[in-house]
Order: C-alpha cells, then sequence, then structure tokens
C-alpha cells in the first residue's frame, strides 16, 4: 500500500458501548417558526433561506432530496435541527477597506469585495466576537488588510475553530508572507482581550490564490489544535482538518451511517475520504477492524493522534487517493465488507465507485453533502449492480440550501 500511516497495528477490537441511537428532537426554539430575515442575504449569499421559517426550509429540502433521489430508492423523512441559529464550528472572515477603515465579512457572491457583517446568524457568536476584536487591533498594529489586485498587505484572512464540548477555540491568522511584524504583542493583546482562545496559529499563504489556507504554518500561543468531543470520542482538530460544521446534527448522521453499516461486532470496514477519522472511529465500536484512507496528510497525523487519544486499536490509516487505494486493496485480494465514502462536494469519482464495486462489499454507506452529485454518482453505481435501498437527509445547514444526505447501497441480489 502506499504511504501507510497506522495508529497501531489493527487488532481484534475490545468492547464498547454501542453507538447511541438519537434521542427524539426537543421542540424548536419558537423564533424559528418566523423568517430570521438576515439583513446581508442579498449580498452574502451564505444563507439563501433566511427569509423562510424554519419549517418550510425542511420541507423544501426534503422535497428537493426526494425529487433527485426517490427514482433510485426509499428517501425517508428529513431530521431538522433543534436550533437551527449560530451552528457553525468553522467561521472564516475576509478582510477590505471602506471609507478607509477596515472592515470583515465574506466575499460578496460572485465576486472578491468584502461584504461588512457584524453579526452572522448561522456563525458561532464567540467567534463573530473575536473577529471584530481582531479587526481593531489589526487597526491599532498598523497591519493592512491584503489586496488581491496590488498583491500589498498582510492579513488576508482569520478563521476561527471553536469546540461545543471542550469550549476550546483556535484562531488561524492568514497571512500573506512570513513576517509578522509584532506579532509576540499582537498575540499577548489578543489574548488580553480574549483569554477564552486556547491556541492561536499563524498560517502562511502566499500564492495568488483562492485558497483560504497556505501549506506553512506557525504556532503563535498553545498546541496548534484544539478537541472536541463527538458521539463519545475526542478528536483533534487542526487549522486545515475536515470536521463537521454542526456537531450535535452530526451525531445523529452520523449514528444513522453506522446502523446502515450493520457491523454488528464483526467485518472489516473502509472509511473512504475518513478526513481525522471521525466516522471511522465512531464505527470501530461495531466493526472487528477499520481501514481509513485520507489524501490530506495532516488530516491523517490527526487521524492517528485521535486513534491512539480514545485507545483505539483496530484502525489503521493511510495517506492516499481513495480510488488508487482501493485498486490497491482489490488487487491484494482484501474485500471490506462494508465501504463507507464521505466525499467532499463535488462528490466521488467514476475510477473510485468502480473499484468500490470491483471489492464487492455486502453494503456502501454513502454520506453526501450534495444532492445532485449524490444521485449523479448514484447511477454510476447503478451501472455496477449496486442500488441505493434507502436515503436519509439531515440539515446539518440550516438557514442555507445545503443537506446533507446518508443512503445504502448493495448489491443487486
Amino acid at each position: 500500500m502506499r504511504q501507510e500511516r497506522s495508529a497501531d497495528k489493527p487488532q481484534m477490537k475490545k468492547p464498547a458501548p454501542a453507538v447511541k441511537k438519537p434521542a427524539p428532537a426537543a421542540k424548536k426554539p419558537a423564533s424559528a417558526d418566523k423568517p430570521a430575515n438576515c439583513p446581508y442575504r442579498k449580498k452574502c449569499g451564505g444563507c439563501q433561506y433566511s427569509e423562510i421559517s424554519y419549517p418550510e426550509q425542511l420541507r423544501m429540502k426534503e422535497r428537493k432530496v426526494r425529487r433527485l433521489l426517490e427514482g433510485f430508492g426509499e428517501v425517508k423523512p428529513i431530521t431538522g435541527a433543534e436550533d437551527p441559529f449560530h451552528y457553525r464550528n468553522k467561521v472564516t472572515a475576509s478582510f477590505g477597506f471602506r471609507n478607509g477603515k477596515m472592515i470583515s465579512g465574506v466575499y460578496e457572491q460572485k465576486t472578491h469585495r468584502v461584504v461588512n457583517i457584524d453579526r452572522c446568524l448561522i456563525q458561532d457568536e464567540r467567534a463573530d466576537r473575536i473577529i471584530h476584536i481582531m479587526r481593531d487591533l489589526f487597526v491599532s498594529f498598523k497591519l493592512k488588510a491584503y489586496d488581491e489586485d496590488s498583491g500589498f498587505g498582510l492579513i488576508r484572512h482569520v478563521m476561527v475553530r471553536t469546540a461545543r464540548a471542550t469550549g476550546q477555540i483556535m484562531v488561524i491568522i492568514v497571512t500573506a508572507n512570513q513576517v509578522f511584524p509584532g506579532s509576540r504583542n499582537f498575540v499577548n493583546a489578543l489574548r488580553e482581550k480574549c483569554p477564552e482562545i486556547t491556541t492561536i496559529v499563524q498560517n502562511i499563504n502566499s500564492q495568488r490564490t483562492s485558497m483560504v489556507l497556505g501549506n506553512r504554518e506557525k504556532v503563535l500561543f498553545g498546541k496548534g489544535y484544539i478537541e472536541d468531543v463527538l458521539c463519545g470520542l475526542r478528536f483533534r482538530i487542526s487549522a486545515g482538518s475536515f470536521y463537521q460544521v454542526f456537531p450535535e446534527q452530526t451525531e445523529k448522521l452520523y449514528a444513522k451511517a453506522v446502523e446502515l453499516a450493520g457491523l454488528r461486532g464483526k467485518g472489516l470496514l473502509l472509511d473512504a475520504y475518513c478526513g481525522v477519522g471521525t466516522i471511522g472511529m465512531i464505527a470501530s465500536r461495531d466493526a472487528e477492524q477499520v481501514i481509513g484512507v485520507e489524501l490530506n496528510p495532516d488530516a491523517v497525523k490527526d487521524a492517528e493522534a485521535n486513534a491512539r487519544a480514545n485507545g483505539i486499536r483496530n484502525i489503521s490509516f493511510y495517506a492516499n487517493d481513495a480510488g488508487l487505494f482501493l485498486q490497491d486493496l482489490a488487487a491484494s485480494g482484501i474485500r471490506p465488507d462494508v465501504i463507507l465514502m464521505d466525499p467532499p462536494r463535488t462528490g466521488s469519482t467514476r475510477e473510485f465507485i468502480e473499484s468500490a464495486c470491483r471489492t464487492k462489499p455486502e453494503r456502501i454507506v454513502y454520506v453526501s453533502c450534495n444532492p445532485e452529485t449524490l444521485a449523479r454518482d448514484l447511477k454510476l453505481f447503478k451501472g455496477f449492480n449496486y442500488r441505493m435501498r434507502e436515503a436519509w437527509p439531515f440539515d446539518n445547514f440550516p438557514l442555507t440550501e445545503h443537506i446533507e444526505t446518508v443512503c445504502l447501497l448493495s448489491g443487486n441480489s
């Protein structure tokens, strides 16, 4: 196998409690019954559904999933959020100038003009507060916002990642070059105003690109990562690690994915696009062995650390392209009993889907954040004799048009 990274040698799992089924949803706040009417929605474009009541948002999303997927199999009712506001645990702010003053917010849709945002309905309120304080500090320290056209300026973005369960907060300052004048004094001033921050990282992105993060980092304070708890397990999250933005909804979605995997204490699970290892480690309680595959090497390092921290010994991680890895797996004669895949919004690839079907797993569990690309991929699976049996939509992105869906596929009988 290419670039093996193992948290430990795979062994038989030690007994652990099964994944708990999510409790029935509590009654949603009364405010969710009325449109939120975000004042920035026309320019920002992020909260496309803020002018619609939350119950109607759920109906619209369920209809969309049914329209796209009912031709492939059964679509279950959508699982909504108990509280649809201020849920995002990862917030990214861009900076610019207006009337001689520094502003912060997000890019106006289809442009790179910054929309100044004072309060966002979906972002963690702690993150909003920290970003506003940092904007004022940048001005005090005479640190200029980066200008994409001229290439002048230092501050490109600020990312704030928060952990609901532990309360830990990571601040990532994305700079246009590695020279950060007065960084020590800046960090001290920021910590004085925001003592809740547990780590601060400088990320250097010197390329002319639309990507937020660069490839180089420098820890300015703390450990350089935070930890959160999901489904009873503790996870380490670095600046660039993928981690679901709405933990409360994610626990419900992952519980359903593990239930659909149907491992019952035995079998080999392949966790493709595994990120920091969240769902694979949660499923390891019900599997004999788990293999996680992830292209991002930093995420793999986090996954290894997460497995060690949680005492999980029946899981191994590989830094590799998921499709190439499956080809190697098929060539070596190893057959997963279940493949669990959670690809990016663009979906999977024909090469991965063909390789997955060639290994002939009993079940494939597909976690998708884009029903359009999911429908496209289900057509490919059908061509390789794997059919969707059922789909469960989850609203992990309230006030927006995005939907998570978990699907069970199996071979044609």
